[in-house]
């Protein structure tokens, strides 16, 4: 009977451990001071864990901004490294192809000078076919003749060729006159005369392998028409 009157009741421990702990009851009466200190460290901690988070996303995007920055700052430096490699490459192949032009040209060029230097060579026989070489000088004197279209005409050819120029003259001044359908023109014949070939062609002397060559009377209009021009004109074109 003593230890049933002992005995909380099940109500009564209910409604004990309902109650909430008020902090004079916490309160250790022996050491205040130590509680204090507890309560004060707790808050404490509870206080800097916010600032220890904010601290920590704070790093984290700063780190994530100085990543960002030099990822950046690498793509960059590889763009213009890039670049400077493409502009390298198109200015060595633009160097390539402009001495593979000059190699080209350069190989077109002595072509030319071995068919002028070989036709040079060739040209200074064709005035020792006494026939063709006088018909080839009626040909030239009418092709100029027409050209020029001049009342007077003022004719120099080489000195070796007057009596061939004289024996067709005649021909070619009456040829010319029913081509253009004109009265017969005076032609004086230079006393000055055309330089003769060379035995070579290698020294830079003038030199004439035939032809002639007409001017007007007041020497304002000039037709070449030896052979030596007709070459180059002829090599010109290649």
């Amino acid at each position: 009977m003593e230890e049933e009157e002992k005995m909380p009741s099940a109500s009564s421990a209910a409604a004990t451990a309902a109650k909430p702990v008020s902090f004079t009851t916490s309160l250790d009466p022996v050491n205040p001071v130590g509680f204090l200190e507890k309560v004060f460290d707790f808050i404490t901690k509870e206080s800097d864990f916010p600032a220890k988070m904010n601290d920590s996303d704070e790093f984290n995007i700063e780190r994530l901004q100085l990543v960002e920055a030099e990822n950046k700052k690498i793509k960059l430096e590889y763009e213009k490294k890039e670049k400077q490699v493409e502009v390298r490459k198109k200015i060595e192949y633009s160097m390539q192809l402009n001495v593979s032009r000059i190699k080209v040209l350069q190989a077109q060029d002595d072509v030319v000078n071995e068919m002028k230097e070989s036709t040079s060579k060739e040209l200074l026989n064709v005035s020792c076919d006494y026939l063709m070489y006088k018909n080839l000088l009626k040909y030239v004197i009418v092709q100029s003749l027409v050209r020029l279209k001049e009342p007077a005409i003022l004719l120099r050819c080489r000195k070796d060729d007057v009596h061939l120029v004289v024996s067709v003259l005649d021909s070619a001044k009456g040829e010319y006159a029913s081509k253009v359908n004109v009265d017969p023109l005076k032609i004086f014949i230079d006393d000055v005369h055309l330089p003769l070939h060379l035995l070579t062609i290698t020294l830079m002397v003038l030199f004439c392998s035939g032809g002639i060559v007409l001017a007007s009377q007041d020497g304002k209009i000039v037709y070449e028409n030896m052979l030596d021009a007709r070459l180059d004109v002829a090599l010109k074109i290649l």
